[in-house]
This record gives C-alpha cells, structure tokens and sequence, in this order.
C-alpha cells in the first residue's frame, strides 16, 4: 500500500482528464460499452444513457450519516447520539442498478466496475467540503492478501485525482483481522470493531479528513475508523461513500 501521495489542490476537475494517453486511445480502439446492460456507453463512460439516468443518488439524506430522508437535515439517531463523523456524504442510496455494480467491484474483482464508481462518486462529491487529505477505510492484510485488492483504496486513488485531494494511504491500518460486518448485528458490529484500527505513533496528523469506503450500511466502521483518527489528533472526520444501505 503507497503512502502520502500529493496529487494537487485544483477542485471540480472532469474525472476524464487525469485518465492519461494510454486510457484515452483505448477508448477510441474501444468505445466504452455498459457495464450493465452492454449497450453502447455515453459520455465516455462504461454507462449507456438509460442506466445512468436509472442510478438511484442519494440527493437528499442526514447530513450526519448520509440515511436517505424526505428532506435535508439531521436524523432522530444522529441528534440523540451524535456521531464521531462530521458529515457523510454517499453519492447514492443501495439500490438498482448501483447494486449490480457494486458486488462486482467489492467480491468479483471487476475493477473496470471500480473506475466508473469512482468517477460517478467524484460526480456527487463535486460540492462537498474539501478535506486536506482523504484516507481509504483499510483491509487487514490478511483478508487483502485473499481478495487481492482493496477496494476503498481502488476508490480513493482515482477521487484523489480527480478532485485535486492528497491521498494518504498510510494514515490509518486495521490491526485485528474481525469479522465479516455482513454476518453480524448491530451490536456485535460495534464489539467487532473495538479498537480495530489504529495511526502510526508520531505521525503529523491533517485536521481535516474523508474516509473513503464503499457502501455504508450502520457506519460502525466508519465510526470506529473516525474515533481513531480524532484520538490521534484529526480535528474533523467526514465520510466519503459510493452507497448508503437505507
């Protein structure tokens, strides 16, 4: 895994221009197909017209843990028990067609499924407020080593390009190997992952960071990755996510 990686500060930068040469000729010897219904791709992207107008955004959501709500604003939970995050934003609520993407992203290593995330993240994140650095929630290594790949950092490089936001991939490491978040409930989530993660002793410390992840069901990762960041010195955690499970 890299470290600090500066990638410059301009914002609002079209994910397409940081793809270099090689990806641009591809593109012309390949036009982009979809890559959810094999029609031809729109505006450069593996994603026909129809599917993208299909993608479910979480356009309105708490601002706290980014749960899709009638209006903008702050969820019941989040006011009796505020989180350690700052602001969640997903770009979209867990739904069709975004949930044929994401699995095969996450499980099936369909990492051309990570690059069309990514940009479509950087889409819904154009107006969010930029952090000094964004930090991929991690993998332990041992599951890393069986998956291959880890895919918030999949998601957080081309981000990083993209939006002009140093990545550092180095801030924070999970020292447990837990178990699956998926097979268990609420409350064992939170045991699962105390004191999981953890930030290099001596580390000069960014005040203002975005975990990136890719989907958000309860947030206890987010959280338990958060609350070691603040512990280190992190002044504001914010959470950066491609899907929120309503």
């Amino acid at each position: 895994m890299s470290g600090t990686v500066n990638l410059g500060s301009a914002p609002k930068v079209d994910s397409r221009r940081g793809d270099g040469w090689w990806r641009r000729a591809g593109r012309w010897l390949l036009p982009p197909r979809c890559l959810l219904c094999g029609e031809a791709g729109a505006h450069g992207r593996d994603l026909c017209a129809a599917c993208a107008t299909a993608l479910p955004w979480n356009r309105s959501a708490c601002t706290r843990c980014a749960l899709p709500l009638p209006e903008p604003g702050v969820c019941g939970e989040c006011l009796q028990r505020p989180p350690a995050l700052t602001e969640t934003r997903a770009a979209f609520v867990y739904g069709f067609p975004l949930d044929r993407l994401a699995p095969r992203f996450k499980f099936h290593r369909d990492l051309a499924a990570g690059r069309l995330l990514a940009e479509l993240m950087a889409d819904g994140l154009a107006a969010a407020p930029r952090p000094e650095a964004l930090v991929p929630v991690p993998l332990h290594r041992r599951r890393l080593r069986r998956r291959g790949y880890d895919q918030a950092l999949e998601l957080a490089r081309p981000l990083a390009r993209t939006l002009g936001i140093p990545l550092h991939a180095d801030l924070l490491s999970r020292q447990r190997a837990t178990a699956p978040q998926s097979e268990l409930d609420a409350a064992a989530r939170q045991r699962n992952l105390r004191n999981a993660f953890a930030v290099p002793p001596n580390r000069a410390m960014p005040q203002h960071v975005a975990l990136v992840d890719d989907v958000m069901t309860t947030g206890a990762t987010l959280r338990a990755a958060a609350r070691a960041l603040l512990k280190a010195g992190v002044l504001r955690v914010d959470a950066w996510v491609c899907a929120r499970v309503p």
